[in-house]
């Protein structure tokens, strides 16, 4: 699920700890040729399924497919990797129903109806208007279920009353869909070589079980990581790509600088001004004569958060030798990041280390079945 979500789980603040501190190290994986035939990978996925999931040879299908458009190896670690987050997102349920969906929906109107001014009497009169089905948007809203239902609402609202297109422009606020709750923007970033027609939109792709594998599946899997632990990619499925790896750097400029600092997997605060710079990005300079770098070197070097090349950069290797020294031992290239997790549909606190430690749960049943 994307960080980012109105509608799904969002960070909002990192907790400063080295909680979950998991040692991963070891040569980088990267998607390959798959080694084989279709129907053995389908019977596996079957058979590694959930007892309780409806169609499991229909989910099979799109999962193989999946695996074989993006030339991602399908042996039982990636298959259970896949299982145990769509498992955790949805439970196998294409477009799953959300709790108080209609409450959540008027609430987000009436959120961005008051920063800009917006009265709510006038609110109430553009909600009566006749959306294209026939039934008013108020009656669409108060209805609604699900998040295609919520998406397909506003899509209408956005491109037919005018309130909602000074309210909304071009923002829809369901970010996040499909069976692996994988966020639109992602999906519409790396649509290039997807295997199915697209009839509609790219956002309703995404709605459908075929659509939501594959791009949860990219999400998940179609990246290279150092990692050897899938605990660090359920992490970074929740919090970002690399999100495990940066919030270990942070640990080890932490203790190299003797510095705070939350273990967020943010390495940069996004838009900083040279001289405005990040928590993170602090600390490293007042590293700076150690390592032997400049601040401009310093920012070059972090904008690769998202990159697997980070690791064998000029700044990783010097300060993790520094911090390695002042600690007296081998320090972990992988934590799982310490965020807290906030959305609509949250009612407890929850965390990314929560949401690895359930995936990776799953991910062990998974494996013994």
């Amino acid at each position: 699920m994307d960080r980012y979500s109105s509608l799904s789980f969002t960070r909002v603040f990192a907790i400063p700890t080295l909680c979950t501190c998991l040692f991963a190290v070891g040569c980088a994986t990267t998607p390959r040729e798959p080694s084989r035939p279709p129907s053995d990978v389908r019977n596996e996925i079957v058979r590694r399924m959930p007892t309780n999931v409806e169609q499991p040879g229909s989910w099979a299908v799109d999962i193989q497919t999946a695996f074989e458009a993006q030339k991602i190896e399908p042996n039982s670690e990636n298959i259970c990797a896949v299982i145990a987050i769509t498992e955790q997102e949805t439970g196998f349920r294409v477009d799953p129903p959300v709790p108080n969906l209609a409450k959540i929906a008027r609430g987000e109107i009436d959120r961005r109806a008051a920063a800009k001014h917006v009265p709510n009497f006038v609110v109430d009169a553009a909600l009566k208007i006749r959306s294209p089905d026939g039934r008013s948007y108020a009656d669409r809203l108060k209805r609604a279920r699900t998040e295609r239902d919520l998406s397909s609402i506003f899509e209408d609202l956005i491109g037919s009353v005018p309130l909602g297109k000074q309210l909304f422009a071009d923002y829809n606020p369901v970010e996040t869909a499909g069976p692996m709750q994988v966020s639109v923007s992602f999906a519409e970033a790396n649509a290039r070589g997807y295997p199915y027609p697209i009839t509609s939109s790219l956002r309703d792709e995404v709605f459908t079980q075929r659509g939501g594998m594959y791009f949860g599946i990219t999400h998940l899997l179609g990246y290279r990581t150092s990692y050897t632990r899938k605990v660090h990619r359920f992490a970074d499925y929740n919090a970002g790509r690399y999100a495990s790896r940066n919030a270990a750097f942070q640990n080890a400029v932490a203790i190299a600088s003797g510095r705070e600092i939350a273990l967020d997997g943010d390495l940069l605060t996004p838009g900083a001004r040279m001289d405005q710079p990040g928590e993170t990005e602090r600390a490293v300079r007042a590293l700076a004569n150690k390592i032997g770098m400049d601040d401009r070197a310093i920012r070059q070097s972090l904008a690769h958060a998202g990159r697997i090349d980070l690791d064998d950069s000029i700044l990783v290797e010097r300060v993790y030798a520094i911090a390695e020294q002042r600690a007296g031992k081998s320090l972990p290239r992988a934590l799982i990041p310490g965020i807290a997790l906030k959305s609509p549909k949250i009612t407890r606190s929850l965390t990314t280390a929560w949401f690895a430690t359930r995936v990776e749960g799953r991910y062990q049943r998974c494996m013994q079945r």
